[in-house]
């Protein structure tokens, strides 16, 4: 079989972020898979390869629904993995490119898992991308871990109690997708007194990127912060 899927990250949203061995592979491949939701105007993650690389491909666009149900969930999984497949065993090379890694909070995740279980014979390699964690802290120049200290990462759509408890055990955090509960999680900082040691960055390096290092000034606004919001916590953080 000449066909094959490439799994890429292309970082989190500056096209200068793409790897190089990203880079080649897109100039090589046939069809490339884009992730998309029902909310999304475009695909992010094409929008970063259309401003890294001069040439036009194939696009399929893969339904993938910001949904908690599983059997609906389930369902767009395995459709995704069945057009891949079918793309793969026409001998095409594809692409499936997401915003970030793909092994970090990613759907290609699950297309994965899908395709290993039904079709084990189909070529596939994963390509590592930079992830809206690092770019972020580069963006705000604080590292993310120092020393003995230590590091979570948790997204903050859900279970606001467990997000308690991981401030009370981790010097450091990175709270990923923080548009979905701004509020509660300003005043879980706010209440444990660590409102000074965090800061936002929200859609990292693309032209409209936003910034703020002091969250006292954000809160109650009900801002209307894009879902690639990041925040870091650092316990130590000396602005």
């Amino acid at each position: 079989m000449a066909g094959k899927l490439y799994g890429i990250g292309v970082g989190p949203g500056d096209p200068e972020l793409l790897t190089l061995k990203a880079y080649r592979i897109l100039q090589e491949v046939d069809v490339v898979c884009v992730p998309k939701s029902a909310a999304e105007r475009e695909s992010l993650a094409l929008h970063v390869i259309t401003g890294a690389l001069n040439r036009r491909w194939e696009v399929v666009e893969l339904s993938f629904p910001m949904s908690r149900e599983k059997r609906i969930l389930e369902e767009h999984w395995a459709a995704a993995a069945e057009k891949v497949a079918a793309l793969v065993q026409e001998g095409k090379k594809v692409a499936f490119v997401t915003i970030g890694d793909p092994m970090f909070y990613s759907t290609y995740g699950y297309l994965l898992n899908y395709l290993r279980r039904l079709y084990p014979h189909i070529p596939v390699e994963t390509v590592p991308g930079v992830t809206a964690m690092s770019a972020c802290a580069a963006v705000l120049q604080t590292p993310l871990a120092e020393g003995d200290e230590n590091l979570a990462i948790m997204p903050a759509a859900y279970h606001l109690d467990r997000l308690e408890k991981i401030m009370e055990d981790f010097d450091n955090i990175v709270v990923m997708k923080v548009n979905r509960n701004f509020e509660g999680v300003i005043g879980l900082l706010r209440q444990k007194k660590l409102l000074g040691q965090a800061a936002l960055v929200s859609r990292c390096g693309y032209p409209d990127q936003f910034v703020c290092r002091d969250l006292a000034t954000l809160a109650g606004d009900n801002l209307d912060l894009h879902y690639m919001s990041t925040l870091i916590l650092r316990k130590r953080w000396e602005k």
